[in-house]
């Protein structure tokens, strides 16, 4: 009789014992699914380890009732990345393992950060370029970083090397915040890398992807192009991981495991002996520190390749102003309009509006079911929450004091279109936001392409056309309320500000010298704004770093967030209380250990669930990770309450 020991993605308990039927006892292996029973219910598990020895115990052992794959779809290297996920993002293994395998689940990012000429190779490189790649071909480090403004040619560089490992008979995984893929696109890199290529992406089946994932653990491809979860693919020879943007904060999952795809890669290219490419215009505060340290090897590249120039940027303070498009902004866009050159508006809140209120008593309409304001949409004259998708007639009458004088505050993506087309009623525009391609990717392709061929004169939006996108003609940029995202509670929140306004300010003259752009704003002075305007990346990072540094935040410490959520405030709040004792008993005098006092999170209430946090902080990570160990095994939850750990939170919201 032969055992299987397996794995399921529950949070309790480690592996599970069954027995192995007969029939099926030739086929049982390590690395695949199986069907068990485990309570009342059927559970996918996953086999990691087959054995003729009867465990120890009286206990009942139960049969498996199938086997799911003919071929092993995990290998011990990705049981060793889920037992390490487990001890850094305290996640079951088994929750770590399911994570990795292929399933229906899809990326929750959707801007395409990838163009239809990326993959095309370019015969000359720039002087910037050619010094990058013999840095790394030649240099004795194995994580390196290319540190490089937008347009400045990272890609060719990443694919070059890649290159040179595959001809070397490694493979490569090549690591993206979202990737759109175009036929274009898809033949480009075919035909580059000779027909080797899994490219995993959202519109995958997952049967597709399985294949995928079977390609590579065989050597069947020597190349894997994918978004956060491609971290995990197998490869028999895994040589070189590049990761892309590596700023962006979508390399983060939301949901348990909670992991950092590039932690991650990290690790994983440091247990394989692997080399690791990191790139960025903006890198994160992180990476910055790194490269400050010497731990990673900075490369830079200051220069755009081809004629573009990074475009000259304008400040316009809007404190007081009644026009959400200023005077100065109208006339660069008449301007640019009459060049028969292309204008990008962005701005950050989609909606009509994002406050709704009594000009009588200023009570604000807030989402029963979160502590945030409502959001007026005008088109269907509706408000809707943002966060849980709530939405509701537009009301007339305060629900506080009665009065009729309701009226919206701020303004959103719908009002500046608005605004726009009263303005420039010659002009074409398209507005491109979460609304207005909910329907279908089709139509944001579509609206793309239509731009970027010059049959859009105006395209306004949120934050999927500030990053990543190359739109030839587009010569003016102006960014609208550029500030609001400095009021979020957060310690990220000036280093998010700045990457946003330079990233999006480098949609500007790429492929031209006459680039412009303007930014309009309440706080001309503040760090964030005045370093994107000056484009003093190193001057931004020297404060900004100052400044986390006086403060003890990341990168100078690590965090672990520790939330408790449940319907019942009280109780919420009395367990989240308890958790801070907890951890305040544990930590005694230790002053390398900081315990934050359990306080609501800053959107206290999110889809009808209170929500409070203790927050752990440390120098010293292997420490912090015991330390958070041993509090959360001495606490525990009621079923009606739920405990989320985030290790290294991206956001504290």
């Amino acid at each position: 009789m032969l055992y299987a020991e397996v794995l399921l993605a529950v949070p309790v308990g480690e592996s599970w014992t069954y027995s192995v039927p007969d029939a099926q006892a030739s086929a049982i292996a390590f690395g695949k699914r199986v069907i068990v029973p485990f309570g009342k219910r059927k559970m996918t598990g996953y086999v990691i380890l087959v054995s003729d020895q009867k465990p120890e115990g009286g206990y009942e052992i139960r049969s498996i009732d199938r086997i799911v794959d003919k071929e092993p779809v995990f290998t011990p290297e990705q049981l060793r990345i889920a037992k390490w996920m487990h001890k850094m993002y305290f996640t079951a293994t088994g929750i770590c393992l399911s994570a990795m395998i292929p399933s229906g689940k899809r990326e929750s990012e959707m801007d395409p950060f990838f163009e239809p000429a990326s993959f095309r190779a370019i015969e000359h490189l720039s002087s910037s370029q050619e010094n990058a790649l013999r840095e790394i071909r030649e240099g004795s480090s194995r994580v390196y970083y290319l540190f490089g403004i937008t347009g400045s040619g990272k890609s060719e560089v990443y694919l070059r090397r890649a290159e040179d490992v595959i001809s070397q008979g490694g493979q490569v995984l090549y690591m993206v915040p979202e990737i759109t893929l175009t036929e274009q696109l898809s033949d480009e890199v075919y035909e580059r890398f000779g027909g080797r290529v899994a490219i995993i992406h959202s519109n995958l089946t997952p049967s597709q992807r399985l294949k995928a994932w079977n390609e590579a653990a065989k050597g069947d491809v020597d190349l894997v192009i994918g978004a956060r979860s491609s971290v995990f693919a197998p490869f028999r020879n895994l040589k070189l991981i590049i990761l892309d943007e590596e700023h962006e904060t979508s390399y983060k999952a939301d949901n348990a495991p909670r992991y950092h795809a590039r932690q991650v890669a990290q690790y994983r290219a440091s247990e394989l002996g692997a080399e690791f490419i990191m790139g960025s215009a903006t890198p994160s505060m992180e990476a910055w520190k790194m490269m400050m340290e010497h731990q990673i090897h900075r490369i830079d590249l200051p220069e755009r390749v081809g004629n573009g120039k990074y475009p000259k940027i304008r400040v316009v303070n809007t404190l007081g102003s009644k026009r959400n498009i200023t005077a100065e902004l109208e006339k660069e866009i008449r301007r640019t309009l009459e060049e028969k050159k292309t204008v990008l508006l962005f701005l950050n809140r989609r909606g009509y509006t994002y406050g709704y209120s009594c000009s009588v008593c200023g009570h604000v309409i807030t989402c029963p079911n979160c502590s945030v304001s409502m959001t007026y949409h005008k088109k269907d004259n509706r408000l809707y929450c943002h966060t849980c998708g709530y939405n509701m007639p537009a009301v007339r009458v305060c629900p506080e004091c009665g009065s009729y004088d309701l009226v919206p505050r701020g303004f959103g993506t719908e009002n500046i279109e608005e605004e726009a087309r009263a303005l420039f009623p010659s002009a074409r525009i398209a507005r491109l936001d979460a609304d207005a391609v909910s329907s279908s990717k089709d139509e944001m392709h579509r609206i793309l392409q239509a731009f970027r061929n010059g049959d859009i004169d105006i395209l306004l939006g949120t934050q999927m056309i500030a990053k990543g996108l190359n739109f030839p003609l587009v010569s003016l940029v102006g960014v609208l309320n550029a500030d609001s995202s400095l009021m979020i509670p957060d310690f990220r929140a000036s280093e998010r500000t700045f990457d946003l306004l330079h990233q999006v300010a480098g949609r500007a003259g790429r492929y031209r010298d006459d680039g412009l752009v303007i930014i309009q704003t309440t706080q001309p002075f503040s760090p964030a704004v005045s370093a994107a305007a000056d484009n003093d990346l190193e001057g931004f990072y020297r404060k900004e770093m100052k400044l986390r540094k006086e403060t003890l935040f990341p990168p100078f410490s690590r965090l672990i967030d520790i939330t408790i959520r449940g319907k019942n405030e009280d109780m919420v709040r009395e367990k989240a209380e308890e958790l801070e004792n907890i951890a305040v008993s544990i930590a005694g005098d230790d002053e390398d250990l900081e315990i934050f006092s359990a306080t609501p999170c800053p959107i206290e209430r999110k889809a009808l669930y209170y929500r409070y946090h203790v927050l752990l902080r440390s120098g010293n990570i292997a420490r912090l990770l015991y330390f958070a160990s041993l509090v959360i095994s001495r606490f525990s939850v009621p079923s009606s309450m739920y405990m989320e750990i985030d290790t290294d939170p991206v956001s504290l919201m």
